[in-house]
């Protein structure tokens, strides 16, 4: 059964600076879904979405875009807009977990309130031909919520749901709940893919084996923790390349070059790269050590004196 590795938006993270440096220096993700479009209320595109799933600064890779909403017209907007740029496929994101959406009733706040849920369903499947998939948490407060979702699912060609295996209410603490997910398994008619804490190869070949029936695997915080992950998965190996470190190096000096372009001034720049490293430190063999370093640098500078120490020193 060949398995297809899809990278899990992160919003902040993923966009296609990221996406587009990731695909050239590591590969191994056959899909990026793209963060969340969010309207607030108002039918206008903000121009930082637009450029992030612009077809001409996606052109090496595939895509799939993602709406956050809890309202029909929105869904139907947005899905109107993205047919209009080339793609067939909207991904809609049940799962964000951060208090500040959930209770405004979006994400993973939205899963209880399966009336809602069938209602915007139901427009955009009788006012648009887009391809609807889901990504949804199990639940907000409960991981059973997600099992009265599925029946209303079964109405619609849902093309796929993608399931990270925790509840809302968990954001990333505690371990995935994988006896849950068995349960969405054993009761959804959906084409399932499975989400949550695949960190290493190892862990990787214990889902698999845990969960012989799914062939899509999403990968979320993992793949910046350890960008070399997916090519490592996808060549069945726990070996990195010899040169993982250059590679690595490459990789960031790419990313941060863009965003520094992008950015005005030296505190965005700084704080974007800072909260990438929260997750870059894992790869190092002191993980504290490196990111307090990348912390204590002041400036752009000091930063990048700081980056070329880490990378020198393994």
């Amino acid at each position: 059964m060949k398995n297809t590795l899809l990278s899990s938006p992160l919003q902040g993270f993923t966009d296609f600076r990221f996406r587009n440096a990731f695909h050239k220096y590591f590969g191994g993700i056959d899909t990026f879904y793209s963060p969340y479009i969010r309207l607030n209320g108002k039918l206008v595109i903000k121009g930082s979405y637009e450029r992030d799933i612009l077809p001409e600064n996606n052109t090496t890779l595939e895509v799939i875009p993602q709406i956050i909403t809890n309202d029909a017209e929105e869904f139907v907007f947005v899905a109107k807009y993205v047919q209009s740029l080339g793609y067939k496929e909207l991904n809609w994101n049940l799962g964000c977990p951060y208090p500040m959406v959930a209770k405004c009733g979006m994400g993973s706040g939205l899963i209880s309130n399966t009336s809602q849920i069938e209602h915007i369903l139901d427009r955009a499947h009788s006012e648009t031909d887009i391809i609807v998939s889901m990504k949804m948490r199990m639940g907000y407060e409960e991981p059973t919520e997600i099992l009265d979702v599925f029946p209303i699912l079964d109405k619609y060609p849902i093309k796929n749901v993608a399931i990270h295996a925790r509840i809302g209410k968990q954001l990333y603490k505690g371990g995935v709940d994988l006896d849950s997910f068995q349960r969405c398994l054993d009761t959804s008619k959906q084409k399932l893919y499975y989400n949550g804490d695949i960190t290493s190869v190892e862990k990787y070949r214990e889902l698999q084996e845990r969960f012989p029936t799914i062939d899509h695997w999403m990968i979320g915080r993992g793949l910046i923790a350890d960008p070399f992950l997916p090519s490592m998965i996808r060549d069945n190996t726990t070996e990195y390349p010899k040169d993982r470190y250059e590679i690595f190096k490459e990789f960031h000096d790419t990313i941060f070059e863009q965003y520094d372009a992008y950015l005005s001034g030296p505190t965005p720049i700084r704080m974007k790269m800072l909260g990438f490293w929260e997750y870059f430190a894992e790869s190092f063999p002191n993980p504290q050590k490196t990111f307090k370093k990348i912390k204590k640098a002041g400036n752009t500078k000091n930063y990048l004196s700081a980056v070329e120490d880490i990378f020198k020193s393994v």
